[in-house]
């Protein structure tokens, strides 16, 4: 059964790090980054951060949905998105950065997952999707923030992560992700997608799924120098999951001010 209110989200989120952890899974990852995110909209719905605090969770409630739903699906070897199956399937792949999971798992969530959650919290509130964009605004400033954070906990567990940055100037989609651009592109998607009914809405979705799974595997299977760069960072990271998930699960009640 889908969770119907953020505790019971932020619940599933804990049962996802626990049997992480447990099993030595590198699910665990994206589940400690999106616990913490979680974790500041409750804060922030419970201070009043928010336009309208009711309908705030259950976007957040929409969209978290999505992505639990995906990940027990994939589980139990049901079909999911290609876009999640991606992210998902890299677990087993011992040579994946943990920024690669990260940013699979972000892939599929910001540019698949959150316009679709968008439209869904519109049509059943009845509101127009514009009445949406604010609260869609905060998600994305409380996620970027955080990643941010996670990205320098990082730095614990792989020391040579700002190696990265020697191809800034690359084209490298996985050194250009920029969340900014996920959260345009996403409002673009919600957009295109709101006015659409029935088949029509499905495929749209399908199409999108399939353009951002490619988006994915630019992310997972760098090539050239960075192909290499990456290959040297992965050296030096810690290579146990369970430890990796522990340091990025440590919630940090720092407050960030959603405008």
């Amino acid at each position: 059964m889908e969770a119907v209110n953020i505790d019971e989200i932020i619940n599933e989120l804990e049962s996802i790090i626990a049997e992480a952890i447990t099993t030595g899974s590198r699910a665990g990852y994206f589940a400690a980054l999106y616990h913490k995110v979680t974790c500041k909209v409750k804060e922030g719905i419970e201070g009043g951060e928010f336009e309208d605090a009711r309908r705030m969770e259950q976007l957040d409630v929409m969209f978290a949905n999505r992505y639990i739903k995906a990940y027990r699906d994939w589980q139990q070897q049901k079909p999911v998105s290609a876009s999640w199956k991606l992210a998902f399937d890299i677990f087993s792949k011992p040579s994946k950065l943990i920024l690669q999971h990260l940013l699979a798992g972000m892939n599929a969530h910001i540019n698949l997952d959150l316009g679709v959650a968008v439209v869904e919290v519109s049509n059943k509130l009845n509101q127009p999707l514009s009445q949406v964009h604010k609260d869609f605004n905060a998600i994305n400033t409380i996620l970027s923030a955080l990643t941010y954070e996670v990205i320098n906990e990082l730095n614990q567990v792989s020391p040579l992560l700002s190696l990265a940055g020697l191809h800034a100037q690359n084209n490298s989609i996985l050194i250009q992700f920029a969340l900014g651009n996920a959260r345009d592109g996403a409002w673009c998607f919600a957009e295109d997608l709101a006015p659409r009914k029935n088949e029509d809405y499905l495929n749209a979705i399908t199409k999108r799924d399939d353009d951002i799974n490619k988006l994915g595997l630019g992310i997972i299977n760098p090539v050239g120098l960075l192909h290499f760069t990456v290959w040297v960072i992965h050296l030096f990271e810690t290579r146990n999951p369970a430890k990796v998930t522990g340091i990025l699960n440590t919630y940090k009640k720092t407050y960030i001010k959603v405008n």
